[in-house]
């Protein structure tokens, strides 16, 4: 069973999806440490600015240091939802793919879920979805993973779900004990992603940017495109 074990972040890149493309079980791993100032929370799109992008942030609240990415939930005290459609929508609105992109957007903001975690996963799936994409998904935090070493923990959360082949990252060649996983009959692959370059709403062309930005502009043609 190949698979993949990443955090959910807020409308992730192209290589996250790369990696859910070639997964058959995908596990959200979401009982980890959550992390400030990184991409669980916030992406970047394209814009007809100077810098040509600009973040979208879902503002959350945070329980001190050690609060797991599962427990963290969103703060809804601030209006940020109409900030996010509006600058969707000023920046996108003439794209091909607009009016199907946004409804899944839209649709999942205002679930108003209470979680980051809850909308993350909801709209990957949406996305997923509406891409013909449909793969076993699995959250951490439903197993029964007691390991507190990153390496053990990964090579239990594989063994529970069944993982013989893992699909990491490229910087996970950083920590990972290739023995460890060898000892366990777990083979690694670390994921080496060549960037496409795709027309986008305006130029120069921009890489490393959310999901939507390829969605808004090719439509179910992205997979393609992620692909090559």
């Amino acid at each position: 069973m190949r698979g993949c074990i990443l955090q959910p972040g807020y409308l992730p890149w192209l290589g996250f999806f790369e990696q859910f493309v070639f997964s058959e079980v995908f596990v959200f791993l979401d009982d980890v440490q959550y992390t400030k100032q990184d991409w669980r929370n916030r992406n970047r799109i394209r814009t007809n600015s100077d810098r040509g992008w600009s973040w979208i942030t879902v503002p959350v609240k945070v329980k001190g240091t050690h609060t797991k990415i599962c427990e963290v939930k969103i703060d809804y005290s601030r209006n940020w939802i109409k900030k996010h459609l509006n600058m969707i929508r000023a920046n996108y609105q003439k794209a091909p793919f607009f009016n199907s992109i946004f409804s899944i957007i839209r649709e999942g903001l205002y679930g108003r879920f209470e979680t980051l975690v809850d909308l993350n996963i909801h709209l990957i799936l949406g996305f997923a979805s509406y891409l013909d994409l449909h793969r076993q998904t699995i959250r951490s935090s439903s197993l029964t993973v007691k390991e507190k070493d990153k390496n053990l923990r990964l090579v239990a959360i594989c063994k529970q779900t069944g993982i013989h082949h893992l699909y990491d990252g490229k910087k996970a060649e950083a920590f990972l004990d290739l023995s460890l996983f060898a000892k366990h009959d777990i083979r690694v692959e670390f994921q080496n992603y060549d960037h496409p370059v795709y027309e986008q709403c305006y130029d120069p062309f921009i890489p490393y940017l959310s999901i939507v930005d390829l969605l808004f502009n090719h439509g179910k043609n992205s997979l393609d495109i992620l692909l090559q």
